[in-house]
């Protein structure tokens, strides 16, 4: 058929001028236009039926990833192949255009596989975001760009070897002396890419992370982790990207440990006034020892001083001489137990309070300890209501809290001449 078709083609041209070579041409032409109104037709309805095919089952399915496929027009993609493999395998019927058709179709399919399996990739990235709890702690994001990246620079060797005429192998070899160009066109790209495999080996940051990078302003909660960039959603909501190797070469703080750990630190000191600081008299130790927390050990330590004293015949008529309890070192205690017994401290971690050097703000008393409540808002306000019961229990110990003259009353002072 495709013999008597060629036979009547020229036979239209034999008695004109034109030459038999452009006889030739034309009926390629004709062949190519044809091929190509054959493919589209074909995808057409393969992309009408299977569609719609699909779609039915697709939404029958009691399965989520399926949707995935939809949503990511990965089976779209894959379609847009049909019209390639069907140019590709008709090219053939071609005689003189034959190696142009073969071309485009070559460009052609390297380029819809590559958008293809990157669509096919972003499915399995949202199958495994939603699937799985592990996708926080190693996203596959990154890790899936960087194949993305690999799959782009394959079909690009393929047709440049194409339009070159050459092995993939020439112009890989080709590439070798283009590398410095090469590596400082996609440097930040290289460095991301190893940034990233870093990062996922080392686990040093997942989405959610709260870090802190003061170099590049950035203070809050990772939202995403790209191929070159972090994106980090700060305290007030604006938006820091970092470079992906900037958080392995630099230092940058991961709160994640402290909520991982369950317990958020208290770290603050009161101020004691030094002149207010004495030797517990008996009087006040009467008083003390009506508070619940301090009974039992004013209690044995007043035993244990008397004892002492006793066996070393001290004169305790001298308040220096001997041994006695001090006013703030009670305190000291009293915070202690009331730490101890707090509803919200965290019993499984570290809790102290030790007397720092003191110095023009008066004597610190530093509170380390944890709360049991990791979140920002809880934290604050537990430590706030423990330091507003410290601040107003510190006169019953006879002592105050430092305070700069300035804030002091000075309207009863006299006046000067």
């Amino acid at each position: 058929m495709l013999e008597r078709f060629e036979i009547w083609f020229k036979g239209l041209f034999a008695e004109s001028a034109i030459s038999s070579s452009s006889v030739a041409y034309l009926l390629d032409a004709v062949y190519l236009v044809a091929i190509v109104i054959i493919a589209l037709t074909i995808y057409f309805l393969v992309k009408k039926i299977a569609l719609t095919i699909i779609k039915k089952i697709i939404l029958k399915t009691r399965n989520k990833w399926d949707d995935e496929l939809l949503e990511s027009k990965a089976i779209h993609r894959s379609i847009n192949i049909i019209p390639g493999i069907i140019i590709y395998s008709l090219s053939f019927l071609l005689t003189s255009l034959s190696k142009f058709a073969e071309l485009v179709a070559v460009i052609y399919l390297s380029f819809t596989v590559v958008a293809a399996i990157s669509a096919f990739l972003d499915a399995l990235n949202a199958i495994y975001d939603k699937k799985y709890a592990s996708a926080k702690q190693r996203p596959l994001k990154g890790i899936l760009r960087v194949a993305k990246v690999f799959l782009f620079v394959i079909a690009l060797i393929i047709v440049i070897s194409r339009l070159m005429g050459e092995s993939p192998v020439y112009v890989l070899s080709g590439l070798g002396a283009l590398s410095a160009i090469i590596l400082l066109v996609f440097k930040d790209a290289l460095l991301g890419m190893v940034a990233g495999v870093q990062m996922a080996s080392n686990d040093l940051v997942r989405i959610g992370d709260w870090i802190e990078m003061p170099k590049y302003g950035a203070d809050g909660a990772v939202i995403e982790v790209a191929l070159t960039i972090v994106k980090v959603r700060n305290f007030d909501n604006t938006i820091t990207t970092i470079p992906s190797y900037a958080l392995v070469s630099d230092s940058f703080k991961n709160w994640r440990g402290m909520f991982v750990s369950g317990g958020r630190r208290i770290k603050r000191a009161i101020y004691i006034d030094v002149e207010s600081v004495e030797f517990c008299s008996d009087s006040l130790l009467e008083s003390l020892e009506k508070i619940a927390y301090l009974k039992d050990y004013i209690a044995e330590r007043s035993e244990e001083i008397r004892l002492y004293n006793l066996e070393k015949n001290i004169d305790t008529s001298m308040p220096v001489n001997g041994r006695r309890m001090t006013n703030i070192g009670v305190f000291r205690r009293y915070i202690t137990e009331y730490l101890k017994n707090h509803p919200k401290i965290h019993k499984d971690m570290i809790t102290m309070v030790r007397q720092l050097a003191p110095g023009k703000d008066g004597i610190p008393l530093e509170i380390y300890a944890f709360t049991d409540d990791t979140a920002w808002v809880n934290h604050e306000n537990i430590m706030s209501d423990i330091f507003d019961h410290l601040f107003a229990v510190v006169p019953y110990f006879n002592l105050r809290i430092f305070q700069e003259p300035s804030g002091r009353d000075i309207s009863g002072l006299k006046k000067l001449d």
